[in-house]
C-alpha cells in the first residue's frame, strides 16, 4: 500500500476534511454535489463528476440517487433534520411569528457552509421553469416541517396558502442573505421579519375569509349531497340510462314521471 494512502497521510487527511460524513454514502454524494455547485455552474456538473468527488463508482451512485435533483432533495432533508433536531420548547410562550422566525434563522445557520452553492443553484433554477417547479416542491415540503416545528398548522386550504407563501418568502429572504456580508446578518433578519409580517397579514385575511364563507360552503356541500341522493334514487327507480329509450331519443330532458 502506498504511504500516501495510509492513515495519517496527506491524502487521507484531505479526504477526511472534504468528506466529514464519509461513513454514509448518501451523505458523501450530497456533500460532493454541494462542493461542486460552489465551484462551477449547475449545468457543468455531471453525475460522473459527483461520483468521482464522492469517491465511488457511478454504479454505486445510482444505487442511492437517480439524478442531481434527487440529491438536492436529499440535501434539503439533511438541513431539515438539523433544524428539527435543534427544536425545543424555549419559545413556546412567544407568538407564532416569533417562533417561526427562530426556526428559519436556525435554518439559515445550517445553510451557511453551502451559501455559494445555493446561490449558484438559485441562479440556475431561475432560468429553467421545470427545474424551478421541481425545486419549489422540495422547498414546500421543507417549509411544512418548519411550520410544524414552530407549532403552526399547515393543513387545509389556508395551510396550502401558508406553505406556498412561505416558500416564496423564503426565496426572497435567501436573495438578501446571498448579499449579506454582515456577520450579524442584520439585513437578512430584517428581510425575514418583513416577509413574516406580510405573510401573517395575508394568512389572517385568508382565515377571516374562510370563516365568513363557511356557511356558504356548508350549503354548497348540502346541495351536492342532495343532488347525489336524487341521482341515486333515479338510478334505483329506472335502472341504467341505456334502458330508457326516451332519453336516448332526446324526446324530453327529464323523466316523464316528473
Amino acid at each position: 500500500m502506498s504511504q500516501f494512502n495510509e492513515p495519517g497521510s496527506p491524502i487521507a487527511a484531505a479526504a477526511a476534511v472534504s468528506s466529514p460524513r464519509g461513513g454514509d454514502p448518501k451523505a458523501r454524494i450530497v456533500d460532493a454535489l454541494m462542493e461542486l455547485a460552489a465551484e462551477r455552474r449547475w449545468e457543468d456538473i455531471s453525475l460522473s463528476d459527483i461520483a468521482l468527488r464522492a469517491g465511488m463508482s457511478l454504479a454505486d451512485f445510482r444505487d442511492h440517487f437517480p439524478s442531481k435533483g434527487a440529491v438536492l432533495a436529499g440535501f434539503a432533508r439533511h438541513i431539515d433534520r438539523i433544524v428539527l433536531e435543534g427544536t425545543s420548547d424555549d419559545h413556546a410562550g412567544e407568538s407564532a411569528k416569533e417562533r417561526l422566525f427562530d426556526v428559519l434563522m436556525r435554518r439559515i445557520d445550517a445553510l451557511k457552509p453551502y451559501r455559494d452553492a445555493l446561490q449558484s443553484i438559485s441562479d440556475w433554477s431561475r432560468g429553467d421553469l421545470m427545474a424551478g417547479a421541481a425545486l419549489n416542491g422540495v422547498l414546500v415540503n421543507s417549509m411544512r416541517f418548519m411550520l410544524e416545528a414552530a407549532g403552526i398548522d399547515s393543513e387545509g386550504p389556508v395551510g396550502t396558502l401558508k406553505l406556498q407563501g412561505l416558500a416564496m418568502a423564503w426565496n426572497r429572504v435567501l436573495d438578501t442573505w446571498f448579499e449579506d456580508d454582515d456577520p450579524g446578518l442584520a439585513a437578512t433578519m430584517a428581510a425575514l421579519d418583513r416577509e413574516l409580517t406580510r405573510g401573517d397579514r395575508l394568512v389572517s385575511r385568508a382565515e377571516d375569509l374562510q370563516r365568513l364563507t363557511a356557511p356558504l360552503r356548508a350549503v354548497g356541500r348540502a346541495l351536492i349531497a342532495s343532488r347525489r341522493t336524487w341521482r341515486q334514487q333515479r338510478r334505483d327507480r329506472y335502472g341504467d340510462r341505456s334502458e330508457r329509450p326516451w332519453e336516448r331519443r332526446g324526446d324530453i330532458a327529464d323523466d316523464p314521471a316528473i
